[in-house]
């Protein structure tokens, strides 16, 4: 018995995880991926709009118009996916952002700049709003012990088309600058169709709700966010984390310069953390999914961030900067998949809502990380390196308190199993079964509360899911 318990408890191998991904996540994923190979507007768009004569300043105003979409565009994403259910979503972000990429070459003559300024924020909002949609939709079809490893997928396949896509955007600015846009619309295109046609339909409600009753619904799962407190201190070290992974991009490379060191070292730094992160962190996802979720966002934030702060070291060298790098990268694959899955695990009613802040979060620390840096590097020099050692130090202790939640299930299931191991005869003790004690006369008010509540929140709360799909749970 002890064998195949310990068969049944090892942690799931990487092709454990491949067998077992049903094929419409596998659809969702070719998805993500074909349409994050074509996102050129983000990285592209102020060298393009430089191109057609634009100043400097507004170029890189328009792009921050787009980030402020962008920020907005997953809080928009949770609201749509928990009214129109997850495919709808994808389909409709998905093909309101193509019709808008498409717009870009005809509206980026100087004059049309109030023109191009509401399409592009429009673009940011449409672009990010399929985010909450796909990964509630991961959740609801990857099996609970392999969800963790989806989430691993799904950064994956982000990570090859972010690296696949400045490859190929240089090939077509070669023909023309327009073809960046032409493509980018066509995958966006794609995506939309893919999803309306592949994965799985929103499953038919009962009957309408009544407006009143669906607004009420909408608050009381805003107030359920706000009410846990576990969930705000994970934000916190959400919003933490991503300033210090702002700095990656904004303070790193001009540092470097500034310390006497090539224009290739960036680069080499980039090509290796995304080496990495494409090839090892599937299997490092399989070593530490049977960890405690709060031991893994714990120690991968901490190891992060330590990493980062290392770039603050002494005389640095090449050779160690690149290992710092490799430290830092090391921390994201253990924490990253663990701290993306977290939301997912919320209630289907409010799940949307949950996966939709923790992008928020995360996408406004990434907008002002960089101006943060910049300024703290200016007036303090290599100090915003111990600055980020600090910040990762307490982002590192909001996730273990935030996460501590994620870990009472399975230890609860862990005790349940240890009870049964250490029973002498094998007994399933169904005499005791049969004669339950007499619960305490407050659990029975406590247990009748909850049934009401649960009457209330079926009649009241009613979201509309997705079909009904095996998932595991």
């Amino acid at each position: 018995m002890s064998v195949s318990k310990s068969k049944e408890n090892a942690a799931p191998g990487v092709l454990d995880a491949l067998r077992a991904t049903p094929r419409s996540v596998r659809y969702l994923l070719g998805g993500v991926l074909l349409n994050q190979l074509g996102a050129f507007v983000q990285t592209f768009l102020v060298l393009y709009l430089t191109h057609r004569g634009y100043g400097v300043d507004k170029a890189g105003f328009l792009l921050g118009a787009y980030g402020v979409g962008a920020v907005a565009g997953t809080v928009l994403g949770g609201e749509l996916t928990s009214r129109l259910g997850s495919r709808n979503t994808i389909t409709t972000a998905m093909g309101c952002s193509a019709v808008l990429v498409f717009l870009i070459p005809w509206l980026a003559d100087p004059g049309d700049y109030p023109l191009l300024l509401g399409v592009v924020v429009v673009l940011g909002l449409m672009t990010q709003s399929y985010r909450p949609a796909a990964s509630a939709l991961l959740s609801d079809l990857m099996p609970d012990e392999f969800r963790v490893m989806g989430f691993s997928m799904l950064r994956i396949a982000m990570n090859i088309g972010a690296a696949a896509g400045p490859l190929l955007a240089a090939g077509l600015i070669q023909i023309d600058w327009n073809l960046l846009f032409w493509v980018d619309g066509s995958t966006a295109l794609a995506y939309a169709l893919l999803a309306a046609i592949l994965l799985p339909r929103p499953a038919p409600t009962a009957g309408a709700q009544h407006p009143g009753a669906a607004r009420e619904a909408h608050r009381s799962a805003y107030g359920t966010m706000v009410r846990d407190h576990r969930f705000l201190l994970y934000l916190g070290s959400m919003l933490l984390s991503a300033l210090v992974y702002a700095q990656f991009f904004a303070v790193l490379p001009v540092d470097l310069d500034e310390a006497g060191h090539p224009t290739s070292l960036y680069s080499g730094v980039l090509t290796l953390s995304s080496a990495l992160l494409i090839s090892f962190e599937l299997a490092v996802t399989a070593r530490i999914s049977r960890w405690r979720a709060s031991t893994a966002a714990t120690v991968g934030t901490f190891v992060y961030c330590l990493g980062i702060a290392g770039y603050g070291l002494p005389g640095s060298v090449p050779a160690l900067v690149l290992l710092t790098t490799a430290v830092s990268v090391g921390g994201l694959m253990i924490s990253g998949p663990t701290l993306w899955a977290h939301p997912a695990k919320a209630d289907e009613k409010v799940r949307g809502r949950y996966i939709a802040a923790s992008q928020t979060v995360f996408g406004l620390g990434s907008a002002v990380g960089p101006a943060l840096g910049m300024l703290m590097w200016t007036h303090y020099g290599d100090g915003v390196w111990a600055t980020c050692a600090v910040l990762g130090t307490v982002a590192a202790a909001l996730a273990f308190a935030g996460l501590r939640s994620s870990d009472e299930p399975r230890n609860a299931a862990e005790d349940t199993d240890a009870a049964e191991d250490t029973d002498p005869a094998g007994r399933t003790d169904a005499a005791e079964r049969t004669e339950p004690a007499e619960p305490d006369p407050a659990e029975k008010t406590v247990a009748a509360e909850d049934a009401g509540e649960a009457r209330v929140t079926a009649a009241v709360e009613e979201v509309p899911g997705e079909t009904a799909i095996p998932s595991g749970r």
